[in-house]
């Protein structure tokens, strides 16, 4: 992880919807510090710095506040995002110091192309580790580059850094390399789930009106016999 960068945080003093509006219509944002047993800290950030930072730093960025003359160090740890203009609109970090250890969810990267013939699943896509707080890893990267049928790679086949300790158990799956399945054999899975579930589906519309003049026909003939029968 490189540097945290340095952004000028505004103490908060307003608060309540009408307050975070005026604050987002200033393509600005409002956060809150928390941690280290002190009072939680309301701020303002500057919305496209604050943006890019978060790009950069990836899941666990680590961005150095300036807040009224001191220096804090905020871990994100929680990033509210409007699901419409998808912009942000609440951040939460925990205050860290540095030398501290911390516990965070690290993103997998799965790279290369499998054997032929092939299905690679990805069991687990973060993993749990505790790192120093200024060297937390941006993401692990997990090479399939011609993998047969049959690999299996577990968290403790992954390349942690010095200063990197795994937290989740070690036989847990990351990735599974399968036989690949043909589409005939995924549809018949499919409608065998689905009969197992009590599933039914309407028939076609070509099915449907094949049947019904199937039916009519059926009925014309009965008619016509017992006209014949009449007579």
């Amino acid at each position: 992880m490189s540097a945290p960068e340095k952004i000028a945080a505004e103490p908060r003093t307003e608060f309540g919807k009408g307050a975070a509006r005026r604050i987002r219509r200033e393509n600005k944002i409002p956060a809150v510090i928390y941690g280290h047993g002190n009072e939680t800290v309301h701020v303002i950030l500057p919305g496209h710095q604050t943006m890019m930072a978060l790009k950069h730093g990836g899941a666990n960025a680590l961005l150095a506040l300036e807040i009224d003359g001191s220096e804090q160090l905020a871990l994100t740890k929680d990033v509210q995002v409007d699901p419409i203009r998808r912009v942000i609109e609440h951040l939460d970090f925990v205050a860290v110091r540095r030398g501290e250890k911390v516990t965070v969810d690290v993103p997998i990267h799965v790279i290369g192309d499998a054997a032929p013939e092939t299905l690679v699943v990805t069991e687990n896509t973060v993993i749990s580790v505790e790192a120093e707080a200024t060297h937390i890893p941006e993401f692990f990267e997990v090479s399939v580059e011609g993998a047969p049928i049959g690999t299996q790679i577990h968290a403790k086949d992954l390349d942690l850094p010095s200063g990197t300790t795994l937290l989740a158990d070690e036989e847990l799956l990351i990735v599974n390399v399968t036989q690949q399945i043909s589409a005939e054999a995924l549809e018949a899975e499919l409608e065998e789930a689905e009969a197992e579930a009590g599933i039914e589906h309407d028939a076609p519309e070509a099915e449907t009106a094949e049947a019904q003049d199937e039916a009519a026909g059926e009925d014309a003939a009965a008619e016509s016999g017992q006209g014949t029968d009449s007579e």
